[in-house]
């Protein structure tokens, strides 16, 4: 079984652990094997099986269980209780009974409800549910219905009960200080630990603080109010506080959205701020450049104007190059005028005078 290969690394551990308590270096055990268990039935009820009075009771030690036994005569551990709504704690407490010896073959029993009713109180569970769900857990092997309060001598001779699985607090019930006090005693008391922070106690603790939400869950999945034993009045103020919560969830939600949204908007504004800060960098930088105190377009202009004066501005003919005389350009003369006296009409006094004086 898993439980008892897991109870063997932990005792092999622990035969390891140095004086100073501390494990070696490497002890810690490997991954399990991943196999199927091949559970398939529940576990049988004792009074289904063939009786065990025949066979001779002859209980075996604590040192003969710890080191095992033979196949055929297990180690027979006892463990009990009243298992209403069977939780996870339960079956680690079985699971602690079934790993207690290499060879266990342990024995449950439930008691009935005129017991647990009497001397504890009211289950959620009747026991034939009770009976049911503690046959279903893997680590048990047999079960007894309608299991004594106090164990008898009687009863551990019935079953061949060597050894009683129980966490060591002391149970008073019944009138008495400790209902397994006289099975520490005969030193067949074999304890076990109890998980904390789950019970059946806490379970209904749990229920009860939130009557109103499991009642409302109910009505939900068509419980009806008689069936909850809810009043008329108290079934309408459950469906008006379904419905308010319904609108406040659709409040909520539309809350949700909306932060959603105007979260997604402040963050597409802050990402385009950031665009347009780049780019507004990059245009002004690109502005500089071209038309800036030295940009591009001042080199422009300046190399333009030197090409349009050296354009206009007439050509030197080199200093060293040789002179030449020029032919004296012919006189012209006009058809009417002649230098000649002999040819020369004769001129009026005014028109001489005033030739004379634009000659002085």
């Amino acid at each position: 079984m898993e439980a008892h290969s897991s109870a063997q690394l932990l005792s092999r551990k622990r035969r390891k652990e140095g004086s100073n308590g501390e494990a070696e270096e490497g002890e810690r055990p490997g991954k399990i094997q991943r196999r199927t268990v091949g559970l398939t039935d529940p576990a049988p009820f004792a009074d289904q099986l063939e009786s065990m009075e025949k066979r001779p009771y002859q209980r075996v030690t604590m040192e003969e269980a710890c080191l095992g036994t033979s196949p055929d005569r297990p180690v027979r551990v006892y463990a009990d209780g009243i298992f209403d709504m069977f939780h996870s704690g339960h079956a680690r407490a079985l699971m602690q009974a079934k790993g207690l010896f290499p060879n266990t073959h342990l024995i449950v029993g439930v008691c009935s409800d005129d017991l647990t009713h009497k001397y504890k109180g009211f289950t959620v569970m009747n026991e034939d549910e009770r009976y049911d769900a503690v046959s279903h857990c893997r680590y048990v092997d047999e079960v007894v219905r309608n299991a004594p309060w106090t164990l008898t001598p009687e009863f551990l001779a019935k079953h061949r009960i060597d050894f009683v699985a129980h966490d060591d607090i002391p149970y008073s019930s019944a009138g008495s200080d400790d209902v397994y006090k006289h099975i520490k005693e005969a030193g067949m008391f074999a304890p076990t630990q109890r998980t904390e922070g789950i019970s059946t106690s806490d379970i209904i603790t749990r229920i009860v603080r939130d009557y109103d939400v499991y009642v409302r869950r109910n009505l939900q999945r068509g419980y009806t109010a008689k069936e909850l034993n809810v009043s008329f009045i108290n079934e309408k103020k459950y469906h008006l506080q379904e419905r308010v919560d319904k609108v406040k969830k659709k409040v909520r939600d539309v809350e949700e959205k909306s932060k959603e949204f105007v979260q997604k908007v402040e963050e597409k504004s802050i990402d385009l701020i950031q665009k347009w800060e780049e780019k507004s960098r990059e245009f002004i930088g690109n502005f500089l450049q071209m038309f800036g105190p030295e940009g591009a377009l001042k080199h422009m202009l300046k190399e333009g104007k030197g090409r349009m004066l050296q354009a206009i501005s007439p050509r030197h003919s080199p200093s060293s190059s040789p002179t030449r005389e020029r032919s004296p350009s012919p006189t012209f003369r006009l058809p009417f005028f002649n230098t000649s006296p002999a040819s020369s009409p004769p001129r009026h006094k005014g028109a001489v005078c005033s030739h004379s004086f634009a000659l002085k």
